[in-house]
């Protein structure tokens, strides 16, 4: 049977929605995502989109469900990389997805949740300097001021 993937970001959950979702795709992405956020104690959840040209009424209820039981669960909700020609839909159907929070880059996303993603690069061994090089993203730390390479904070 087929599944779209949930990969783990720290306290996070991402879907990235690569193929055209069929009833019963849909409705196996719900039950994975209730038992992955009960599993992981996530308190976020996005879901990627903008791999997706069309969607239909059921999608854009799917999507709107997944959002009620995340919350329900403590887990927000965000989906990112929306088309424009998908938001005419919905709008069109009369969905207005109550619930669903939206943005338009995954960068955005993260941000809606209170996360940031930071790259440490393996050449650098020096959070100063590298803070000065142009495009160059810092190194996470926790709480206590500790690193934390590669990972989702928030």
């Amino acid at each position: 049977m087929e599944r779209i993937p949930v990969l783990k970001l720290g306290n996070l959950l991402l879907v990235s929605i690569q193929v055209d979702l069929e009833d019963r795709l849909a409705l196996n992405l719900q039950d994975d995502l209730a038992e992955r956020i009960v599993a992981t104690g996530a308190r976020g959840v996005l879901i990627d989109i903008s791999a997706l040209d069309i969607v239909d009424s059921f999608v854009g209820r799917m999507l709107s469900t997944i959002a009620a039981m995340s919350k329900l669960l403590d887990a927000e909700t965000v989906v990112v990389g929306m088309r424009p020609a998908v938001a005419i839909t919905l709008v069109e159907l009369g969905l207005d997805m109550p619930g669903v929070r939206t943005a338009l880059t995954l960068e955005h996303g993260l941000a809606l949740l209170g996360a940031e993603v930071r790259v440490r690069r393996s050449d650098d061994t020096d959070s100063a300097d590298r803070a000065d090089l142009p495009g160059s993203i810092e190194e996470p730390t926790g709480p206590s001021g500790t690193a934390v390479a590669g990972t989702v904070v928030g």
